[in-house]
C-alpha cells in the first residue's frame, strides 16, 4: 500500500528469500536511501544460508550498501528452494519481523516471481504487513519472468555502477553463474532508467496504492 506524502521515512524492512536477493532487487535503492538519510535504521531478513559463506557474503555485501544506517541483519537456514514446504518457518520469520519493527517501507520480492522461494515470501508479506507501503524488486533469471513495472527509482551513474561493483565483490560464491556479471545488471538498470527518464534505475511492483492528496473539504 502506498501514501503519497505520508511523512519521513525513518526505517525500512528489507527481505529476501536468499543471500544476495535483496542486494541485486535494491541495491541501488538502498545506497540512495542510506546515503540520503544518516541513521536510517534498516531491518532485515533473510530466509536461507545462515552458518554458511553465504551468510558472511550478505552480512558484509548488506553493510556496504547501507552506509551510516542502523542495519540490524537476521540471516535464517530454511533450506534452498524449499520454501513452500517450510511455510510456517517461512511465516513465523515474517511474523517476528513484524514485531521488531514498523517501517514506513519494505522491499521484498514480486509476488509474481518466477522462483517458488521468492514467490513465496512475497505473498507471505502481506499477511504481517498489512496496511506498508511494499515495494516489490525484480531479478532478472533464466525463466524470463521480467514484466511491466509499476514504479521506478532513478539512480545516479555513481550509484549504479557502485551497486554492481559491490555485487561483484561480496558475492564470490555467485561470480561462475552466466548471469552473475556487469552487462546484465546495468542492462536491466538501463532499461528501466529509459522508462522512467533516467539513465539508470530499479524498477518495482506495487499492488496497491492509497492516496493521501490532501483534505477534501466537502463544506456544511
Amino acid at each position: 500500500m502506498i501514501r503519497l506524502g505520508a511523512g519521513p521515512l525513518d526505517r525500512i524492512a528489507a527481505v529476501g528469500a536468499h543471500c544476495d536477493d535483496i542486494a541485486i532487487g535494491a541495491g541501488g535503492t538502498l545506497l540512495t536511501l542510506c546515503l540520503a538519510r544518516p541513521g536510517l535504521r534498516v531491518d532485515a531478513l533473510v530466509l536461507s544460508g545462515a552458518g554458511s559463506e553465504r551468510e558472511q557474503e550478505e552480512r558484509a555485501a548488506l553493510a556496504a550498501l547501507c552506509p551510516g544506517a542502523d542495519l540490524r541483519l537476521t540471516v535464517l537456514k530454511l533450506p534452498d528452494g524449499r520454501m513452500p514446504v517450510h511455510w510456517d518457518e517461512a511465516k513465523a520469520a515474517v511474523e517476528q519481523l513484524r514485531r521488531e519493527t514498523d517501517p514506513e517501507l519494505i522491499l521484498a520480492p514480486r509476488t509474481d516471481d518466477a522462483h517458488q522461494d521468492h514467490r513465496g515470501l512475497a505473498r507471505l508479506i502481506p499477511t504481517a504487513f498489512r496496511d506498508h507501503l511494499v515495494l516489490g524488486y525484480e531479478i532478472a533469471k533464466w525463466d524470463g519472468d521480467l514484466g511491466r513495472m509499476t514504479a521506478y527509482q532513478p539512480l545516479s551513474p555513481e550509484i549504479a555502477e557502485q551497486k554492481v561493483r559491490l555485487l561483484q565483490e561480496h558475492y564470490p560464491s555467485q561470480r561462475h553463474r552466466p548471469w552473475y556479471d556487469r552487462e546484465a545488471f546495468l542492462g536491466l538498470a538501463r532499461i528501466r532508467g529509459i522508462e522512467c527518464h533516467a539513465r539508470y534505475a530499479e524498477a518495482f511492483a506495487v499492488t496497491k496504492v492509497t492516496l493521501n492528496l490532501g483534505t477534501l473539504d466537502l463544506g456544511d
